[in-house]
């Protein structure tokens, strides 16, 4: 009975594997004669076989969009990098993420040295470290001043081969698209943008479209004439093309744009380098004074000393904005701020937010109402008087709990200096 149950079972087995080699081998001949072989063969050559950068980048990039304080920089770098590289998602991605990594990996070494070396201030390395991270910001922006320059390079290559194949085709559109297939320069999309829109139905329209993503002001000129000559037709002025001397003069302006770019990181390369050795150099300083002059550490560990670092540290930060702003070329003139839904607008949708602040917006009507809002016109602010107060309460609000913090750690500091501090010896060299 035991040896039949046992052939039957053996028996079926056997058959359920000739069964299931049978439906394999009648599956495999069906796909490779179906669709799927076409797009294997397909896939096979699109594969990455080694190690990729590209590939490498894209996966940072998800990953940093997911990270709630990586998020805001991922956000701002695109917004900016969306401009220069027009209906490119891989490669605004991948600059995206290659920029971020290369500022973390420049920030994060030096945090962490800050932390080791301020490590018994806490007050100082605070200041340190917030002003560190701020440094992201200029590193990010450094960056994307490098792509928009070099894309500013490839503008003046790209005209003068528009000059050629204008004289070649007499067709601004055909000349624009000729000189616009070579996908290799970061020029090539933005020529494509022009040609697009000047073969649109409605041009003028698209043309006033791109004049709001137009990384610059010299390709808002260029389109510009480009439609114009292809609506109205070019013009001979003592023998020569109206276009083409337009497009001249707009290289001659791009040379000079970039002459005085490179004037200006030449002049303040090492600048903002020089302006933070001062708050650098804080505690390595004292540290060197406290162990040579013993009379320096009365004034290095009480409040007066404390006080004089804490402004140190304000003037060198004040001192590091100013230099970036004198630094800025104006490259990328877009506002990286999201003013259709800012922070200010999602904070006074809040109920007892709006109630707080309203106490402190003059009412409609009142002079000081119209002396605001007249300011806020002629400085061309895209702020709303509401907003505007918004940031002055939480300004306020901010200055109150540092201030405090800075208080109760400077009574913190003289307590203890009275506590725990031996009698100061006046010696001008240190006591064995």
């Amino acid at each position: 009975m035991n040896n039949t149950i046992i052939f039957i079972v053996m028996g079926i087995t056997l058959v359920a594997i000739f069964a299931i080699i049978i439906i394999y081998v009648a599956l495999s001949k069906k796909m490779q004669k179906s669709e799927y072989k076409r797009i294997q063969q397909l896939q096979k050559g699109t594969k990455e076989n080694s190690f990729s950068f590209e590939v490498l980048f894209q996966k940072l990039y998800i990953s940093y969009i997911k990270i709630p304080f990586l998020k805001r920089y991922v956000l701002k770098l695109r917004r900016r990098l969306e401009i220069i590289n027009i209906d490119d998602e891989f490669a605004t991605r991948r600059d995206t993420a290659k920029i971020l990594t290369k500022a973390i990996f420049i920030i994060v070494p030096i945090i962490l040295i800050t932390i080791l070396i301020a490590k018994n201030n806490l007050l100082l390395m605070f200041i340190l470290v917030i002003f560190e991270v701020f440094m992201i910001d200029t590193l990010i922006d450094g960056s994307v001043d490098k792509i928009d320059n070099k894309l500013l390079k490839e503008q003046i290559n790209f005209f003068a081969e528009i000059r050629h194949a204008y004289h070649e085709f007499n067709m601004v559109e055909e000349a624009i698209y000729q000189v616009s297939q070579d996908d290799e320069k970061s020029i090539s999309g933005q020529g494509e943008k022009i040609y697009e829109v000047l073969i649109s139905e409605d041009p003028e329209t698209e043309l006033e479209k791109y004049y709001d993503i137009a990384p610059n002001s010299f390709l808002k000129e260029f389109a510009g004439i480009s439609y114009l000559t292809k609506e109205y037709g070019d013009r001979k002025i003592d023998g020569a093309s109206l276009y083409l001397k337009n497009v001249n003069n707009i290289t001659q302006e791009m040379q000079l744009e970039i002459l005085k770019r490179d004037k200006l990181s030449y002049v303040f390369q090492s600048l903002s380098i020089i302006s933070i050795a001062p708050i650098v150099l804080l505690e390595p300083l004292k540290s060197w004074a406290t162990s040579n002059f013993t009379f320096t550490s009365s004034w290095y560990f009480g409040k007066a000393g404390m006080i004089v670092q804490i402004l140190i540290s304000i003037i060198t930060i004040l001192a590091y904005l100013l230099i970036r702003k004198l630094k800025d070329n104006g490259s990328t003139g877009i506002s990286n701020k999201n003013m259709e839904n800012p922070w200010q607008a999602k904070v006074y949708k809040n109920s007892i937010v709006k109630k707080i602040v309203n106490l402190f917006i003059p009412k409609q009507g009142t002079k000081e109402f119209r002396e605001t809002t007249q300011m806020l016109k002629d400085a061309a602010s895209p702020l709303k008087i509401e907003w505007l107060y918004i940031n002055r309460v939480s300004l306020a609000i901010v200055t109150f709990v540092v201030s405090f913090f800075i208080f109760a750690q400077l009574h913190t500091i003289a307590k203890n200096y009275v506590y725990t501090e031996p009698t100061t010896e006046y010696d001008l060299i240190r006591t064995v």
